[in-house]
């Protein structure tokens, strides 16, 4: 047996302690760390060839390992941008340099541009509503924007769609044609009227005035104004001052005589407002489709529209679904952007970066990006963050036992430099 050997050998079990000791401390450290996952130190001997009569001393490596795919216990906060994941996933971050990871840590706060934040700086990212509702994209980071929620300005959103039903009354006179509102004469007349809010592109509110003339057995014409345009106190005729154009449309509706249904095809009406934005304007289709027509009175239905009025963002709901919702001033609520998922088939095999962050490598795999409550995904938890999944106790107990194991081996290479000392010395 080799002295050097045996010296050798205890010198390696030294390093191997020293870095179980690293990830102990590391651990301790960041027991408290939002999103931190469990550092540990896996040993691994290395054998040198030995013969029969004589030993050959090796060694020992390490490979240090991270609970990643570890759950940690979730602490509920008062923060309704604190986010957690409960189960698979990760959330999909950006740095400074535009850079994207991976991170279970969820304490995000706005910072003074509206973005949310985690405590390593890092911007959370999401699809926006902008374009439509989000779809994810399987397979890549692409069409992932940072979330930024304005605050304390003004937002406003023009209407471009909206429904309008209503019964009209079977039993209704008929309206000869040359008086119809279509017509837009001070004799103009019409069976029912009702009108309808929408929101220009400054988030102005605009009534448009609706007409229901019977024109003929089971016929009958909706016509479209905008009400600031109608003569005052008569309302017809509706006139419009240059450089603006007068908003009127008109619609042919049928209905079935034995049922009362609707029988138009596409049932709606579209109209375009220059007074509101720039040419060509803002146009606006309204959804007419649940008009019924039976022995009753005129009886308008629901009526929705979408577009918003000038409003403050007071507070920021978040879903389990990742839908970040902002709630206005008016209490009005509207989609912004979805948080999405994103998972890798070995995640203990990321690659640890600063921040409690991950990047993905070949032994982690390739991301698949998904939204929570879907597949294997995890759901979001809000006001809620993820603790580490450090257990104190443990690694206290792993601290002693690399501190006795150390001890133990510098005491293997005090003996091998004694013997040394004593070989040395029958030289003298």
């Amino acid at each position: 047996m080799s002295i050097f050997g045996t010296m050798k050998t205890a010198v390696a079990g030294m390093n191997a302690q020293a870095n179980r000791l690293g990830t102990v401390g590391d651990n301790i450290a960041n027991s408290s760390t939002v999103g931190y996952k469990r550092a540990s130190t896996e040993f691994s001997s290395l054998v040198l060839p030995s013969g029969s009569s004589s030993y050959q001393s090796g060694g020992v490596t390490t490979n240090v390992r991270y609970s990643i795919s570890e759950q940690g216990n979730l602490a509920y906060t008062t923060s309704s941008t604190d986010l957690a994941i409960q189960g698979n996933g990760f959330f999909v971050v950006q740095s400074a340099n535009e850079q994207a990871y991976l991170t279970r840590a969820g304490a995000f706060q706005k910072d003074s541009e509206g973005y949310l934040v985690n405590s390593a700086g890092y911007k959370l990212m999401g699809y926006s509503y902008a374009a439509g509702t989000p779809a994810a994209v399987v397979n890549g980071f692409d069409g992932l924007v940072p979330i930024q929620i304005g605050q304390g300005g003004l937002t406003a959103k023009g209407s471009t769609f909206g429904t309008f039903g209503a019964n009209l009354n079977a039993d209704a006179a008929i309206v000869p044609a040359g008086s119809l509102p279509s017509d837009n004469v001070a004799t103009s007349t019409y069976s029912d009227k009702s009108s309808l809010t929408a929101y220009d592109s400054l988030g102005r509110e605009v009534l448009y005035d609706f007409y229901y003339t019977k024109t003929a057995a089971n016929e009958w014409e909706v016509t479209v104004y905008r009400q600031d345009q109608a003569t005052p106190g008569t309302g017809f005729p509706y006139t419009a001052t240059a450089p603006a154009s007068l908003v009127q449309e008109t619609i042919t509706l049928t209905f079935d005589p034995t049922n009362g249904k609707l029988t138009t095809t596409p049932a709606e009406i579209t109209f375009s407002d220059d007074t509101t934005s720039p040419s060509p304007g803002q146009e606006i289709t309204i959804d007419l489709s649940t008009m019924t027509q039976f022995g009753a009175k005129f009886t308008p239905g629901k009526a929705t529209i979408d577009g918003k009025a000038a409003n403050a963002i007071k507070d920021v709901e978040i879903d389990k679904d990742g839908t970040v919702y902002a709630i206005y001033d008016d209490s009005s609520v509207e989609p912004l952007y979805r948080i999405p998922l994103a998972t890798v088939a070995s995640p203990d095999k990321l690659t640890i970066e600063t921040g409690n962050a991950y990047s993905p490598g070949a032994e982690s795999g390739v991301v698949i990006i998904g939204f929570p409550n879907q597949g294997n995904f995890g759901q979001i938890v809000d006001n809620a963050v993820e603790e580490s999944n450090v257990d104190l106790a443990g690694e206290l107990t792993s601290m002693i036992e690399a501190q006795r194991s150390y001890t133990a081996n510098s005491k293997v290479f005090q003996t091998g430099a004694d013997i040394m000392d004593v070989l040395i010395n029958l030289k003298r």
